[in-house]
C-alpha cells in the first residue's frame, strides 16, 4: 500500500525493546494459546484476558529490565504505524463530524513481551486488542508474523492496517457507548446468547475497518494490488471457525467470540464497498 509522505500521528508510544521490568508470565505458551483462542484481534475489548492474566500473574517471576535500541526496520515499521494511525484519526474526525459527534482520539501503544495496561497486565500472546479504560491500542508487531507462519494469513502492510482498523474500531464502539450497551445486554444470558453479542462487537468492528479503507481511499488512493487480499486474508485467518479447527480439530459454534471467517471478511467487505456507518449494525444480523 502506498502510505509515505502523509502525516504521522502523534498519539503513538512506543515501548518496543523497552522490559516491563516487573513481571514475566509463567507458562507462557499455554497462557498464549488460551488467549488466542478467546482474544485474538481485541477480544471484546480486552475484557476477556483481564481475569485470565491476573491469575497467572499472580504466579508470575521477576524479570530483569533491559532495554536495547530498534532496529531501522523497527523504526520504519513505527513509522508506518504512526502514518496509518494519523489516517484513522482523519477519517474518524471526518465521519463523527458529518454526523455531528465528538471525536476522541485513541492512542496506539507498541511493546514487546509484557506490558501493563489499565485492563491489566498483557503479553505478546494477546494479540492487538484495545483497552476502553485508557482508550489505547496495545500491539506487540511480532503478532503479525505468527499470524502469517502459524495460520496462513498473507503478509504485507495492508494486513497490519486492517488489525490497525479494527482495533480502532473498538475505540469507536467506546465512544458511542456501543461496548457499554454491549456488555449490559450481555447480562443474564446464557453463555452462548452472550457469545452471540461479542460477535456481532467484532463484526461491527471489522465494518469499521472496512469503511475506514472506503474513506481512506477515497482521500489517499493508498491501494495497491492484493492490498484488499492481505486483509481478507488476515480476516480469514482469525476466524473463530478457522482458528479452533486448527488449535483444537473441532468446531464449536457456541463459543465463537468473534464470528466465522467468512463473516468477518464480508462485513469488512461490506464496510469497504458501502461506504456508510448506518450499514454496520450487525447486532440486528446475529441470531
Amino acid at each position: 500500500m502506498k502510505w509515505q509522505g502523509r502525516r504521522q500521528s502523534d498519539n503513538m508510544e512506543d515501548r518496543r525493546g523497552m522490559s516491563t521490568g516487573g513481571k514475566s508470565l509463567v507458562g507462557g505458551g499455554i497462557i498464549g494459546i488460551i488467549i488466542l483462542l478467546v482474544n485474538i484481534f481485541g477480544g471484546e475489548n480486552a475484557q476477556m484476558i483481564t481475569p485470565v492474566l491476573e491469575q497467572f500473574n499472580n504466579q508470575s517471576q521477576s524479570a530483569p529490565t533491559e532495554q536495547r535500541d530498534l532496529t531501522p526496520s523497527e523504526i520504519e515499521e513505527g513509522k508506518f504505524v504512526k502514518t496509518i494511525l494519523a489516517d484513522n484519526e482523519d477519517v474518524w474526525n471526518k465521519i463523527f463530524q458529518e454526523n455531528n459527534l465528538q471525536f476522541e482520539a485513541a492512542k496506539i501503544v507498541l511493546f514487546s513481551g509484557q506490558i501493563e495496561t489499565a485492563c491489566g497486565g498483557a503479553s505478546s500472546a494477546s494479540g492487538p486488542f484495545y483497552c476502553p479504560g485508557d482508550k489505547k491500542i496495545y500491539m506487540d508487531m511480532s503478532f503479525f508474523e505468527e499470524l502469517r507462519t502459524k495460520f496462513g494469513a498473507e503478509g504485507g502492510d495492508f494486513a497490519v492496517a486492517y488489525v490497525i482498523g479494527h482495533e480502532y474500531g473498538h475505540h469507536i464502539q467506546n465512544l458511542l457507548g456501543t461496548s457499554t450497551k454491549m456488555r449490559q445486554l450481555q447480562e443474564g444470558k446464557s453463555e452462548a446468547e452472550a457469545n452471540k453479542l461479542s460477535v456481532a462487537l467484532e463484526l461491527q468492528a471489522d465494518f469499521y475497518a472496512g469503511l475506514w479503507t472506503n474513506y481512506n481511499e477515497k482521500t489517499n488512493a493508498m491501494l495497491e494490488p492484493g492490498d484488499i487480499e492481505e486483509a481478507l486474508s488476515a480476516a480469514q485467518a482469525v476466524g473463530d471457525d478457522a482458528i479452533q479447527k486448527k488449535m483444537q480439530g473441532q468446531v464449536v459454534p457456541d463459543s465463537f467470540t468473534h464470528g466465522t471467517s467468512e463473516q468477518r471478511m464480508y462485513w469488512f467487505q461490506k464496510g469497504l464497498q458501502s461506504g456508510d456507518i448506518k450499514q454496520g449494525n450487525t447486532f440486528n444480523y446475529i441470531q
